[in-house]
């Protein structure tokens, strides 16, 4: 979009915060670069120039604006759109590959060469992903200085900073600030509610709608694991460099997040991952403008408009837990999956006062380790769940965010006993992928029979392709109109 100067200018004039995140205003005069629906009063055209990412605003030269905070604006929708190499990209670096792994890590991962998936980025977002990283750098480290109690030092390396020259080098180039500085203009750091937790506030598109979105989490919610406690959704974490605990409550304007992590260096991946579950950055109007138009859809939509899908916080659990849901209730499911757990979860300590958190889910490596004789569950689902443990655990299968979608699905569906409602279940909630589509999904078929809608799986796929490319948000508003628990969030 950031192409169409027209379009732009007129999103900024307006103040347009429906395409923060979309594009990146940069004023010529000022030297410093904003998201569309800043409040400040907009500059001439002609002082304008527009980039599709803040990394390229930045090494171009610009400073973020201290007013509207473009680096802190929802991420981009087109990342999770798409399933093509640039969001394949963009979703590792957000999930901090690049940090860890460094740019042949994140090349490895995308089966390209560095060298390709540089010219890609480049071509596409004006940076490379050295430049991308460090812009996400920046944004962590800004949002623990102004939110945590964090010593420097500490916000540093949690932002994923070699070293503290870097950091504070980084800090006064993107935001014409120090460190300090930048933590004085907040009136001092907030302390946390309780020592060892950091509150976070998490920005969406609006609309949103929580109940489905939480009243899913909340019902399929294995214990020891997830929780709903006191107006909020808490599960533990497995991260690169140790575990967490997080704790997510719906809020006028954001999402309240509370995290504990045993490294803090986890701490963008922790934040990347709580987006990714709660589908923070999918772009609500463009979906319901098209599902709206439909006529058995359009008054659901308009009457519960921004509706999510509810995702995970890794692919591999997801994966193993829609095969212990396969032809079960959502309770069924709930109580081989809370076994599992309870035989070999890793053992976590909840900080919460009064939290009920006790393990991990099990790791693919774990599992597929197991004597499979020692599974209470019917033999062929035992087989299945052994071949899909044992797939992950060799990475055969690679259901994490920035995997290539339709391999993911033909090298799940090859898998004995995973059919097509498995794999378009995990395409749905694993991978992301916004068209997903479940037609032989029992809750579905019922539904679009009480509907008018065609309930064969055929029939019913063949309508749904008016609903492309948002069939699995189709899925949701088609899912809200039972009674199921997941369609209610506690306490609303």
């Amino acid at each position: 979009m950031y192409e169409d100067f027209e379009r732009c200018v007129r999103a900024v004039q307006s103040k347009d915060s429906r395409f923060d995140g979309w594009f990146f205003t940069a004023v010529l005069t000022t030297r410093i670069y904003c998201r569309p629906g800043c409040p400040a009063i907009p500059p001439k055209p002609e002082n304008m120039s527009f980039y599709p990412s803040a990394a390229a605003a930045q090494t171009a030269g610009f400073r973020a604006c201290k007013r509207c905070r473009p680096d802190a604006s929802p991420g981009s929708p087109q990342w999770n759109e798409r399933a093509d190499l640039v969001a394949r990209a963009m979703r590792l670096i957000a999930d901090g590959v690049v940090d860890r792994d460094g740019v042949p890590g994140l090349a490895a991962r995308l089966g390209y060469s560095t060298r390709q998936v540089e010219r890609q980025l480049l071509a596409e977002l004006g940076a490379g992903p050295l430049a991308l990283a460090r812009a996400q750098r920046a944004q962590t480290a800004r949002l623990l200085i102004e939110t945590s109690a964090l010593s420097m030092a500490e916000v540093a390396f949690a932002a994923g900073f070699s070293s503290i020259r870097t950091f504070n080098d980084t800090v006064q180039e993107v935001f014409a600030l120090t460190p300090s500085d930048l933590r004085a203009r907040t009136g001092g750091a907030p302390l946390a509610a309780v020592p060892g937790v950091l509150p976070l506030r998490l920005a969406y598109r609006a609309p949103l709608c929580p109940d489905n979105l939480f009243g899913h989490l909340v019902a399929t919610a294995v214990p020891g694991v997830e929780e709903w406690r006191d107006g909020a959704y808490r599960r533990t974490l497995r991260l690169a460099h140790g575990q967490g605990v997080v704790s997510l409550r719906p809020e006028a304007g954001h999402i309240a997040c509370l995290l504990s992590l045993t490294d803090w260096r986890d701490l963008s991946n922790a934040i990347s991952r709580c987006r990714w579950l709660l589908d923070l950055d999918a772009d609500p109007v463009a979906v319901d403008e098209l599902l709206g138009a439909d006529p058995v859809l359009g008054p659901y939509v308009a009457k519960t408009p921004g509706r999510r899908v509810p995702r995970t916080v890794d692919g591999a659990e997801f994966a193993v837990r829609a095969v212990l849901g396969q032809q079960v209730s959502t309770a069924s499911a709930r109580t081989l999956a809370g076994r599992l757990v309870s035989a070999h979860g890793e053992p976590v300590t909840d900080p919460g006062p009064s939290g009920g958190l006790t393990r991990l889910f099990p790791s693919a490596a774990a599992l597929a380790e197991l004597d499979p004789a020692a599974l209470a569950m019917p033999k062929t689902r035992r087989a299945t769940l052994m071949a899909v443990v044992a797939a992950l655990a060799a990475g055969d299968v690679d259901l994490d965010v920035g995997s290539d979608w339709q391999l993911a699905r033909a090298r799940l569906g090859a898998l004995p006993g995973v059919g097509s409602w498995t794999v378009e279940t995990v395409a749905m909630r694993a991978l992301g992928d916004p068209d997903a589509f479940a037609p032989t999904d029992l809750g579905v078929r019922l539904a679009a029979g009480r509907l008018g809608l065609p309930t064969t799986p055929a029939a019913l796929t063949s309508h749904a392709a008016a609903w492309r490319p948002w069939r699995a948000y189709a899925v949701q508003h088609i899912w809200a109109t039972g009674d199921h628990p997941i369609n209610f969030m506690p306490g609303a």
